[in-house]
C-alpha cells in the first residue's frame, strides 16, 4: 500500500490512463472502423494521448477544483 499523501497524484494518474484508453479506443473505432488492424491504430494513437491525458489532468485539475469550490459554496 502506498501512504495517503501522493493518493491525488495516484488518483490523476489512473483516470489519465483510463479516460486515454476510452477515448483512444472509441475515436478510433469511430474514425477510422474496427477491422484487422484496428489495435494496431489504437496502439499507435494512443501513444500519444496517455501523456497528453496525464498533462491535462495536472493541468487542469487545481483550476477545475478551484471553479468547483467557487460555484458549490
Amino acid at each position: 500500500m502506498l501512504p495517503k499523501k501522493p493518493s491525488q497524484i495516484v488518483f490523476m494518474l489512473i483516470m489519465a490512463f483510463g479516460i486515454s484508453i476510452i477515448m483512444c479506443a472509441v475515436v478510433t473505432a469511430v474514425n477510422t472502423g474496427t477491422d484487422f488492424g484496428y489495435l494496431n491504430r489504437f496502439f499507435s494513437a494512443w501513444i500519444y494521448a496517455l501523456p497528453t491525458a496525464v498533462i491535462a489532468a495536472f493541468t487542469l485539475a487545481p483550476i477545475v477544483r478551484k471553479f468547483a469550490d467557487k460555484i458549490t459554496k
